[in-house]
């Protein structure tokens, strides 16, 4: 099969490698028919996630048709379409008990990281009956893409997270795909105010159309100054959707005496933390991987057209295009990209 393959810091191809095939009597292997890339995906290959070896096929995002399943596996048969949940979990260890699925003990965030992942053919996925969802009949299958992470990150870690209540003024520090599930998952619980700050204002212009009421261009100014004017004393909850030095500094300078700055981004580089302002101002910080409790919750919503995730798709390829949608993706200002869907047709 092919498969887009990671090869160092810098280096990826469109290859040939050997079929996955069932290993354990959980597995299922899925054909995969569009997968996505991330903002993740990115960091891997700039190096900020050294536990992502060569040779490793990338991806953790998808929806696919199963092909095979072990003799396990009990929720899903040959020609179910599936969405493929980014977090692999047994359902059955302390962590998978509480809900925290990204740290199950024999799962969590592995695929397109420590095992071969889902920007290929075929993809193997561990403990299927607890990692895959069956896609509603009739449902746009490209959407349903943007729950396998973005959405539910953009939701458990930065909206629930960040305990976003009815009147809060909400900022997000970057307009990217997650920054932009927060945006739209986060007007679920009615903030007063949600204020989208970005370098690139045709993402800017596209948070308005989802609902941003307030936007800042953070390169034209000191952007906690402008915040700071705008607000008593600053925001309720300052998302990070970024995982930059820069970007995690705006949070800390904007955030109000009993706020909340989550943290979604996915940091290469340690952050100065401003404890010695903080601590007397009764903020609470928090961090995460997803846990994609909640995409049942978000698959409804769907369904029910509360939520519209295709919004997010700016471009379309094919996989003998799998390297151009990496150069689209990569270079997202200039494109004008936000999601990318690559079918396998």
């Amino acid at each position: 099969m092919k498969a887009l393959v990671y090869h160092g810091p810098g280096e990826k191809s469109w290859d040939s490698v050997p079929l996955p095939h069932i290993s354990k009597p959980t597995d299922a292997i899925v054909r995969v028919v569009k997968t996505t890339i991330c903002g993740t995906d990115l960091h891997i290959l700039k190096g900020d996630v050294p536990a992502v070896t060569k040779g490793r096929i990338l991806g953790h995002e998808g929806i696919g048709i199963i092909q095979e399943t072990g003799d396990a596996v009990s929720n899903f048969k040959k020609g179910d379409h599936v969405l493929i949940s980014c977090i692999t979990s047994c359902g059955k260890c302390e962590y998978c008990k509480r809900q925290m699925y990204a740290h199950c003990e024999d799962g969590g965030w592995i695929l397109g990281h420590l095992i071969d992942g889902t920007q290929a053919e075929y993809v193997r996925i561990p403990h299927a009956d607890n990692s895959l969802y069956h896609v509603p009949p009739g449902e746009d299958e490209e959407a349903l893409v943007m729950l396998s992470d973005i959405l539910p990150t953009g939701f458990e870690i930065g909206v629930l997270y960040g305990t976003v209540k009815p009147g809060d003024i909400v900022a997000i520090v970057g307009a990217g795909p997650v920054g932009m599930a927060a945006l739209l998952t986060a007007r679920f619980f009615s903030p007063s105010e949600i204020i989208m700050i970005d370098v690139d204002e045709s993402r800017l212009s596209m948070a308005k159309k989802f609902g941003a009421t307030k936007t800042i261009n953070s390169a034209c100014g000191n952007v906690a100054e402008i915040v700071l004017a705008q607000t008593k004393d600053g925001v309720d909850v300052a998302i990070e959707a970024v995982g930059m030095p820069q970007t995690f500094d705006i949070c800390q300078n904007i955030v109000r005496p009993g706020g909340h700055i989550a943290n979604i981004g996915v940091h290469g580089k340690s952050v100065d933390f401003q404890i010695q302002k903080l601590w007397i101002q009764n903020i609470t910080l928090t961090t995460g991987l997803v846990n994609t409790n909640t995409t049942p919750m978000l698959l409804k919503t769907v369904e029910s057209k509360e939520l519209v995730p295709g919004n997010l798709i700016t471009h379309r390829f094919t996989f003998d295009q799998f390297l151009k949608a990496y150069d689209v993706f990569g270079n997202a200002a200039a494109e004008k990209a936000l999601k990318v869907i690559i079918s396998n047709t």
